[in-house]
């Protein structure tokens, strides 16, 4: 882990995109915590998208069509979703100062949201940062149960239409085991993650085919 940067030192969009070039991502210690710091970790998360596994009851959810996806929709509203606080995380590190910097980059075409919305209301959701052929999932929030999940499955259908190679989840946590996130090294995730920026990928806002056709099988 870097040291801190204190937000007066100004981490701009460029920087935060070079940071991510070579396996740095920024968090703060909290939502009223100025202060920033650069994080390296020494096991680094990442969802293979050939092996991403949507549990059956998920896939039923999906067919069910219970959510509307949309994506770049209300990005500002996404983050914010990212950043209440919850009974299960009552603390969140997305302060005004990375808010900021992701609209920014929202703004750049860097930065997108897969949102779940429901009778109107955005109900969950996630967003992150695509660079070349890898896409760095940044946070994820739902306000019923299985938005989040539907929203990941939504983004996983995207990455591979658009011909993403490199999903990074920052860290693996038992939520994302259940999908297939799997645990590499550092050195590993630096070697992935020079092979997908040298891919030229999109990241589609509609999709060619369903959802489920564009998953992997099981």
């Amino acid at each position: 882990m870097i040291p801190a940067t204190k937000s007066l030192d100004k981490i701009t969009p460029e920087i935060l995109l070079r940071a991510y070039s070579v396996g740095l991502f920024p968090m703060a210690e909290s939502r009223d915590d100025p202060t920033l710091f650069w994080v390296d970790p020494h096991s680094r998360g990442m969802l293979p998208l050939d092996r991403f596994h949507l549990p059956k009851r998920l896939r039923r959810v999906l067919r069910q069509g219970k959510f509307a996806a949309r994506v770049d929709s209300d990005f500002p509203a996404t983050l914010d979703g990212c950043g209440e606080p919850t009974d299960r995380r009552p603390e969140t590190w997305i302060n005004q100062e990375i808010r900021g910097l992701y609209l920014s980059l929202h703004a750049m075409g860097h930065a997108h949201s897969v949102e779940c919305w429901r009778e109107g209301k955005l109900v969950g959701g996630l967003y992150g940062v695509a660079l070349g052929g890898a896409f760095f999932g940044e946070s994820m929030f739902s306000r019923e149960p299985d938005a989040s999940k539907i929203a990941l499955a939504h983004l996983v259908a995207r990455l591979r239409q658009g011909g993403f190679v490199l999903l990074d989840t920052q860290f693996v946590t038992e939520h994302l085991k259940r999908f297939g996130a799997i645990e590499v090294t550092r050195a590993d995730y630096r070697e992935k993650l020079a092979e997908a920026l040298a891919v030229k990928a999109r990241f589609p806002r509609e999709l060619e085919r369903p959802v489920e056709e564009l998953l992997p099988p099981g």
